[in-house]
């Protein structure tokens, strides 16, 4: 099979919806009032398909009418939706003029499905030694996975991509070949779909069922040996459970024909594709698509792509193109990503020792700059116990170096008395990732952080504040890379989990200046957009200031009074007993006041509150209230210290 044949096919709907209601609770709506959050959702996705995987080959499909040879066999097949609200309606037609406009071919059929559509293509392409890549967050598109066809789910909010192949599937669905996601889809049903599955079974029981009679009908032939009303159930449902296979079965037989040449990406049509942009207000992502096309439509290259192109005047829709785009370590992406790591890009990365001349040649080096990114490498997450193993320093890209600290407190406070020149510099900006934390552990050595400072965490949330904001996404989405992960240096949580410390030093340096090198880069791209999204006078006057404040909050901390508490607590538990004696003393027996079953018996069988009660399960009690609204609570207070 040639890797280099690969096609890319997006499930048109399937990422509408998506994108939709991702931003459901924070619309994208024009000036013009219209909402265009389902459009902006899928162009996303679309956008950063062509970013990340420079496909050769891609078309979307999409569904119409419906699936009518489902609803001929069973006409309640997704009879039970709502309808489809206006932005999806209002979304398609532009969507699809977005399409037209980069020339990416559109797929539909009256009464086919998308999946349908996908899966015979799939097929076909397969034949043809291509590989096919099914872009959808869809899990009955698993079926179809194979050797050469895998599911390609996009990054959303802060998750990386996923994509499936037949290991992956085996492994999510406990089976042992993916055909066999039909007989689990049948078995559950689908409550989306309306496929009525078998009552009674859910993910567990139909994974048992495929491991021990390995299909729907292997399940049917052997009802003999399944007990009780599992038993009643599935017998009574038999032919339904098969009907359902059958709905969740995606057809490869379509009346479509694959053909390379025409599904083969071609440039675009830039004007066309910018005149949409700017009806839809589309600023940011009106950038990104020149960061992949030139204004004549051809893939950009960094001296194709003018200024002018992609420095328009942004307001609210700074940050756009990366509402979906994101990412943890992602094993499964390096089978077809181009994104860059440590191995494959050319850096500089020094241990300093700290003694001898080049120690000083570095401190020479470093308060000459006008600014530095530097990163602090410690025991602990928390700041406030934390120790210093070593700090790393970076003021040019894929440059820098690192300064590792001794264990032994005493040494450690002599270090940095030598490196306080840099940090309590009026004159040389300090850049970092959550300089709060930075800020906070360095004070424990007595080091006040001074001069100009640059958050690159707080810089992305005033551009993007939906997404999130850790380096490793940021990285991802703005840079193309994926840093060190720092479980590769420590391990996962858990007791066999190293500390820094005990990282071999050499491995500290890469790992620590990485991260300082990226956050410089990030700084670089951030800058320009805080400024375009009109949003740097705020980052200067506000938010950078109020880093310093809330880090000298934070370690000064709050001052409790402790006795006063303790008496208060005391007070309080008293008080609580004495309202408990008298309940018990009402009820004439003691009980456990906070179950409300036995309340119920004392309240209205005993003390015959109410002559005809209405009785309720325990989770509707509360309705208790309505007939004794002075039962006190049952407040449990614990010694605060």
């Amino acid at each position: 099979m040639d890797s280099n044949k690969k096609l890319f096919l997006l499930d048109a709907f399937a990422l509408i919806f998506r994108g939709y209601y991702a931003l459901i609770k924070n619309p994208r709506i024009t000036s013009k009032g219209m909402d265009v959050s389902a459009i902006m959702g899928f162009t996303n996705s679309l956008l950063d398909v062509i970013r990340r995987e420079k496909p050769d080959y891609l078309a979307v499909a999409f569904d119409k009418g419906g699936s009518h040879a489902r609803t001929e066999i069973f006409p309640e097949y997704k009879a039970n939706r709502n309808e489809t609200p206006e932005a999806i309606e209002i979304a398609v037609p532009y969507i699809q003029k977005i399409l037209k406009a980069m020339h990416i071919p559109i797929i539909e059929q009256l009464g086919v499905e998308a999946d349908d559509l996908i899966g015979t293509l799939a097929k076909q392409a397969e034949k043809e030694g291509f590989q096919t890549y099914m872009v959808t967050p869809d899990k009955d598109y698993a079926q179809l996975v194979s050797e050469n066809i895998f599911m390609y789910r996009p990054a959303r909010m802060g998750n990386g991509i996923e994509i499936w192949g037949v290991d992956e599937v085996k492994k999510k669905f406990e089976i042992e070949h993916p055909e066999q996601v039909i007989d689990y889809l049948g078995m559950m049903g689908d409550a989306v779909d309306n496929i009525p599955g078998l009552a009674g079974v859910g993910d567990k029981t139909a994974k048992k069922f495929i491991a021990a009679y390995g299909s729907m009908e292997g399940l049917l032939e052997n009802l003999n040996e399944l007990k009780g009303k599992m038993k009643e159930k599935v017998t009574a449902n038999a032919e339904l459970g098969l009907l359902s296979k059958q709905l969740a079965t995606i057809k490869i037989d379509c009346d479509v024909t694959f053909n390379a040449e025409a599904y083969k990406l071609s440039a675009p049509d830039a004007e066309k594709v910018t005149t949409l942009f700017e009806e839809l207000e589309f600023r940011r992502m009106k950038d990104q698509f020149f960061k992949l096309f030139d204004a004549d439509g051809n893939p950009a290259t960094p001296e194709t792509v003018k200024p002018s192109q992609v420095r328009t005047k942004s307001t609210a829709g700074a940050g756009q193109f990366s509402l979906f785009d994101a990412g943890d370590d992602q094993s499964n992406a390096s089978k077809t990503t181009s994104r860059q790591t440590i191995d494959s890009t050319t850096h500089h990365y020094q241990t300093v020792q700290t003694s001898g001349l080049g120690f000083k040649l570095f401190l020479q080096n470093l308060t000459a700059q006008t600014s530095v990114c530097f990163d602090t490498e410690t025991t602990s997450l928390d700041p406030l116990v934390a120790e210093l193993v070593g700090i790393a320093f970076s003021w040019e890209k894929t440059n820098g170096f690192y300064v590792p600290f001794p264990e032994d407190r005493q040494e450690a406070n002599t270090l940095i008395q030598q490196l306080l020149p840099f940090f309590e510099s009026e004159n040389i900006e300090k850049i970092g990732q959550n300089l709060k934390y930075d800020i906070k552990v360095l004070d424990k050595y007595g080091v006040t952080v001074k001069g100009p400072l640059f958050d690159t965490m707080i810089a992305h949330y005033l551009i993007n504040p939906d997404m999130r904001h850790n380096m490793d996404i940021l990285a991802e989405t703005y840079l193309n890379y994926t840093p060190v992960s720092i479980t590769e240096l420590i391990g996962k949580k858990g007791k066999n989990q190293l500390s820094m410390r005990q990282v071999p030093v050499e491995k500290q340096t890469e790992y620590a200046v990485e991260d300082a090198d990226i956050t410089l880069q990030l700084a670089a791209h951030f800058t320009p957009e805080l400024k375009e999204a009109n949003t740097m006078e705020l980052f200067n006057t506000i938010e950078i200031p109020l880093v310093k404040v809330l880090s000298a909050m934070e370690i000064e901390g709050i001052n409790l009074d402790k006795a006063f508490l303790n008496s208060l607590s005391s007070e309080l538990s008293q008080d609580i007993t004495k309202l408990e004696n008298n309940i018990y003393e009402q009820a004439g027996e003691t009980f456990n006041i906070g179950s409300p079953k036995q309340l119920g018996i004392v309240l209205f069988e005993k003390m015959k509150l109410v002559d005809k009660p209405k009785k309720q399960k325990p989770d509707n009690i509360p309705r208790l209230k309505m007939y004794y609204p002075t039962l006190p609570r049952t407040i449990k207070l614990l010694p605060i210290f």
